[in-house]
């Protein structure tokens, strides 16, 4: 589903793209406001996540133990974590950088697309601080500079906004424990597919092929 009128491209730009995978898009409830609990796995007392459920650890463990199973055995797959990814934007990003977190034996990469940290940033810390990741894991980390809160100038690199430290401090946490981590700021982005879908290539080649 895209939310702002037109998809990542991710269909077309695979047509292209010299190696085989296999992309699974889930669906999530249309009902009000259901994606946001179902994306969400904190509860914070104030701001803007302190009006929903927290239903993210749910969806979680829908994923990794009924869809994932599921297309492992009706589909032919690599299963192994090493050929197994995730990937999101807005709160799809957050639940990207969350599922690396606590389900670092299920994914060895992530792609976290302006995600929507910036609400739960400590407590996302704190789950990053207690629990481990393997070396050999890979996240792409991004935000565009006309969504940053606090940015400068959206013309020119954001290096002082509170979304760049929201996402730095999630780089040096996967860098400490020795994983892989890309910073990309999209100078011009905003929060839509159009730039998303800009990054496709970045982050497919960043995960997959290096």
């Amino acid at each position: 589903r895209f939310t702002f009128g037109k998809s990542w491209g991710l269909k077309e730009f695979l047509e292209h793209w010299p190696k085989d995978i296999i992309v699974v898009g889930i669906e999530c409830g249309h009902e009000g406001e259901e994606r946001l609990s179902e994306y969400s796995p904190y509860r914070t007392k104030t701001g803007f996540l302190s009006k929903y459920e927290a239903m993210g650890d749910v969806t979680l463990n829908w994923i990794v133990n009924e869809i994932k199973p599921m297309i492992d055995s009706e589909y032919r797959t690599i299963p192994e974590r090493e050929c197994t990814g995730i990937a999101g934007s807005s709160m799809g990003g957050l639940m990207s950088v969350y599922a690396i977190t606590m389900y670092n034996t299920v994914f060895s990469k992530a792609a976290c697309v302006s995600s929507s940290i910036v609400f739960c940033r400590n407590q996302l810390l704190h789950d990053m601080n207690r629990n481990e990741m393997s070396p050999d894991t890979r996240v792409f980390l991004s935000w565009g500079t006309c969504e940053a809160r606090g940015v400068l100038n959206p013309e020119t690199e954001d290096t002082v906004s509170y979304t760049y430290k929201c996402n730095k401090a999630v780089e040096n946490r996967i860098q400490k424990a020795g994983a892989t981590a890309m910073l990309y700021c999209q100078v011009g982005g905003n929060h839509c597919e159009a730039d998303w879908e800009k990054q496709v290539p970045i982050f497919m080649d960043f995960l997959w092929r290096e």
